[in-house]
């Protein structure tokens, strides 16, 4: 029995903790630990459940806003008010590591838990978002691993009843063996109608829910704490194991208790399993638990202790019951045909106490494991990376010809970061439950219409690590005022961010100086936009045998759209015979140098250079540019909208007509003398937006930007009826593309590199 374990320092370090961890563990229990108390410890505070490295940092962000209904941190999600009595939860957390090993099953208990993380809070899932990042296509491993975990997403997406609205995939060799899987959850929930992840009332009765308790997952939150080397494929067990359909009927029977006002608290099993919800729930409410593990429903014969409190089997729930309606409770979950079982009571003690065959096997005080407790916080050593002296410079290249520029903009289209993604988003099913306004492809961020009611909901998630790798706090301030951009173009009203932080070792200066950058580069952009931070998830030790991935700050984005029927907006061109413009700061100008190409994709793609700084953004310029956005769309003049940004301005106007259904443009730009070809289609400096409006409605659009002084509209061509795009510069014609042909690299790449 593994009570019989012999603890020792060496089998504490074995376990992740330091040697000044485990002597904080021995004065503290004034004793050494029994190996299921040595388990307890090592994933509370592991990285992946403590934040030990990052909460610091995370504290300085801003975490208040008027709308928000629970602090950050304070329970599975946050917490947005958008009127009417109803309230949206939303979070957005990795899977990278056990998707590295395990691509399908660990896409798909990461969109498992989740969404778990929202229902718990009495909200129902309506839609979902991720964001992933994988090495070349050229690699079979890659392929392999892409692959896997769009069908991870789709299998589980779909059959659970969700639908997957938008997100974004990127490919760099810099993700070579360390895929980032980031999923995203959002929900609705009547606003005084929540549920808290908390233990109270001694007691009252402690019970487990949903799916009997396996082997699969031991261990995940310490696996998901250390980097991944060759050796992580003999890890395959600490990847959980998911069951998109016993999670529905968990979802109906958690809403239905919650409904029932039988639950006094509730938390999902995720990372740490009956550890982590136990021990949290009693903190949060300054009680404790007995529990006893006999009475735990197991799938596998002789299971320890040790195994059943750190088990991560997937769709299962702690709570609390409220005294007297255990009877209820049963019901409930027996309606559903799910476990629901008495494993223990709440306490006054303070401390999680775990029986099994009679015996005391664990008793550690609550408070001491979680994070806000006892857990440790750690300040680390940060370095300014030495490469940056170097990436800063971009090697001297040709301009191109006039000749050159359509074969440029097609290579570009044909990038897997720019192509379509439909390869992905067809296996997914965007439309279940009937709620979705816009989904992937034809608008900025999606759009999803909040029942019984006209309001809605745009939700994006972003970020380019490559702009963060060559300038952190740029790169920082570019996630979040892309995130906003994008619901901004889609009609919406950004509200508030939640974030995933995907980073190497923060044990390695350079790494950390980096993190530490883009969050203060994020922190800089909420307080700018007013989106605090809700919540989300920090992923460190994303490293292969190779390095580190670009650092990868994903922001989920939250807005409101107060009217779906008139106010959201889609990319393609619209009416023959509109203006086409350029929304832009007064500072901009067609003037484009050759450091404006810095971190381009056309750069990377076209001459494989990652070099430069982050495009230019001036955050109050940004913002300027979104109001005046905002207040063209409220008119419902706008035809279209499309933000600038990956690829430039001719892959947004390139776009704008593969969308449009078969119209065309003509663009004519006055291009400043000694400006560059490349620099003034490939650039992606920030904070440009392109609309198409009727010719008759331009005076109103002009008297409607008086109020925006720092902002300049710029007629830059018309839509016509022939389904191509034409520019020229200062008169002389430069591309002549149809849409067919732009169609054919754009919808067709990523499918050829799968087949």
């Amino acid at each position: 029995m593994d009570s019989k374990i012999q603890v020792t320092e060496k089998l504490a370090l074995e376990h992740g903790l330091t040697e000044q961890e485990y002597q904080w563990i021995l004065e503290r229990l004034g004793r050494t630990p029994t190996i299921t108390e040595l388990g307890i410890y090592s994933v509370m505070w592991s990285e992946h459940c403590s934040y030990k490295n990052s909460i610091a940092l995370l504290k300085t962000l801003p975490r208040e806003g008027e709308a928000l209904l629970v602090g950050a941190g304070d329970e599975n999600a946050g917490l947005v008010d958008i009127g009417d009595g109803l309230a949206v939860a939303f979070k957005i957390e990795s899977h990278n590591h056990p998707s590295a090993v395990e691509p399908y099953q660990g896409a798909a208990t990461g969109i498992g838990g989740i969404h778990r993380d929202i229902f718990t809070m009495g909200a129902r899932p309506i839609c979902a978002l991720n964001s992933l990042r994988f090495g070349s296509l050229k690699n079979y491993r890659v392929r392999y691993l892409f692959d896997g975990v769009v069908r991870g997403i789709g299998d589980y997406g779909n059959s659970f009843g969700v639908p997957t609205v938008a997100g974004e995939v990127y490919f760099d060799s810099a993700y070579e063996g360390n895929p980032l899987v980031n999923a995203m959850s959002v929900g609705i929930v009547k606003s005084d109608a929540t549920a808290s992840a908390i233990a109270t009332g001694t007691g009252n009765k402690v019970y487990i829910v949903g799916s009997s308790t396996g082997r699969d997952g031991i261990h995940g939150a310490t696996f998901a704490s250390e980097e991944i080397t060759e050796e992580s494929e003999q890890k395959r067990p600490s990847v959980q194991v998911g069951d998109p359909f016993t999670e529905k009927l968990l979802l109906e029977a958690t809403l239905e208790a919650i409904a029932a006002n039988v639950i006094v608290g509730i938390q999902d099993m995720g990372a740490a399993g009956i550890t982590c919800s136990s021990c949290e729930m009693s903190a949060k409410g300054k009680s404790g638990m007995r529990l006893f593990l006999d009475n735990v429903p197991v799938r596998e014969p002789d299971m320890t202790p040790y195994e059943i409190m750190l088990s991560e089997s997937q769709e299962r729930m702690l709570l609390v019951c409220v005294p007297g309606k255990e009877q209820k409770l049963n019901e409930i979950f027996e309606k559903w045909d799910l476990y629901a079982d008495h494993i223990g009571e709440v306490t006054d003690t303070g401390h999680v106490e775990v029986y099994h065959d009679g015996e005391l096997v664990a008793d550690v005080e609550a408070v001491h494991l979680v994070l806000g407790g006892g857990a440790p916080v750690y300040h680390r050593e940060s370095t300014r990376p030495k490469y940056l002296d170097t990436t800063i410079n971009i090697p001297e290249i040709d301009d191109l010809k006039p000749s050159e520029v359509t074969g440029a903009l097609m290579q570009l289209l044909s990038s897997p970061n720019i192509a379509s993604k439909h390869w992905v988003y067809e296996q997914y099913d965007t439309m279940v439950r009937t709620g979705t306004v816009s989904g992937p492809g034809p608008s900025d961020a999606a759009v999803v219409r909040i029942k019984g009611s006209n309001k809605g909901l745009a939700v994006k998630t972003d970020c380019n690590g490559r702009y963060v790798y060559l300038n952190p706090r740029k790169g920082g301030h570019i996630a979040v005022a892309e995130a906003a951009r994008n619901v901004v173009c889609a009609g919406g009203m950004p509200l508030a961010i939640t974030n995933c932080l995907n980073f190497g070792n923060p044990y390695k200066p350079e790494v950390y100086w980096t993190f530490k950058e883009a969050v203060g580069g994020m922190s800089d952009a909420c307080k700018v936009f007013n989106t605090p931070v809700t919540g989300g998830n920090v992923s460190f030790y994303n490293e292969n045998p190779e390095g580190a991935v670009f650092p990868t700050p994903t922001i989920g984005m939250l807005g409101l759209v107060e009217d779906v029927t008139t106010h959201t907006t889609q990319i393609g061109l619209q009416g023959v015979g509109d203006i086409i413009y350029l929304i832009s700061p007064q500072s901009w100008v067609f003037r484009a140098k050759y450091e404006d190409l810095g971190a381009s994709e056309f750069l990377a793609h076209i001459h494989g250079l990652t070099c430069g700084d982050a495009p230019h953004i001036d955050l109050a310029e940004e913002y300027e540019v979104q109001k005046a956005t905002q207040a063209l769309i409220k008119t419902g003049l706008i035809t279209s909208v499309h933000d600038v940004s990956d690829g430039g301005l001719l892959i947004a106007l390139a776009e704008s007509v593969i969308f449009s259904n078969g119209l065309g443009a003509n663009i004519d730009i006055a291009l400043a003398p000694g400006s560059r070809l490349d620099a003034l289609f490939f650039c992606e400096a920030q904070s440009r937006i392109i609309l198409s409006a009727s010719k008759s409605d331009s005076e109103h659009i002009s008297s409607i930007l008086t109020n925006f002084p720092e902002v300049q509209l710029t007629p830059i061509g018309r839509v016509h009826k022939k389904p191509m795009l034409s520019l020229s510069i200062n008169g002389a014609q430069v591309i002549h593309s149809t849409s067919d042909t732009m169609k054919k690299e754009y919808f067709e790449s990523l499918s050829r590199s799968m087949e």
